[in-house]
């Protein structure tokens, strides 16, 4: 059952799930084989799906952000985006195809859906505004708060 479920592209669902998300979630490993995680935020529309095969992503991580050392052409990434609001979610593991200050398109290796058990449903609002600028040797980034739905 489970083949059926991972895919070596993603389906339009999926591409356009991703459109929608004010957060990523990246994970990958550092120079010493250390996994790390870490988010990437930006206004919906920061990530974009121009085919099945690509994930573009508008934004990288804050400066002092320990992973950020990590993206580079070719590093495995695991991504998880996440729905709050509804509980959805979809991973997608790949590659960083190319890198510059203003983000980076990640090559689909293995796209699939995640059961939504363990997450509860919350509301997020923007602190500061996100900014499409390059992050800053100072490690200021965009916070966002999130709120129970219950």
């Amino acid at each position: 059952m489970g083949r059926r479920g991972i895919r070596s592209l993603m389906p339009a669902q999926h591409r356009e799930f991703f459109s929608e998300l004010p957060f990523l979630v990246i994970g990958s490993l550092d120079a010493r084989s250390r996994p790390w995680a870490s988010i990437v935020v930006g206004m919906p529309g920061f990530l974009r799906s121009p085919d099945p095969i690509m994930l573009q992503v508008h934004g990288t991580c804050v400066w002092a952000d320990p992973l950020r050392t990590s993206l580079m052409q070719d590093a495995p990434l695991g991504v998880l985006g996440i729905q709050l609001e509804t509980r959805r979610r979809n991973r997608m593991n790949g590659s960083i195809i190319a890198l510059d200050w203003s983000g980076f398109p990640i090559g689909v290796g293995q796209s699939f859906g995640n059961c939504p058990r363990y997450i509860q449903a919350q509301k997020h609002r923007f602190i500061d505004e996100p900014s499409s600028a390059a992050p800053t040797p100072s490690g200021s980034g965009v916070v966002s708060a999130f709120e129970s739905s219950d």
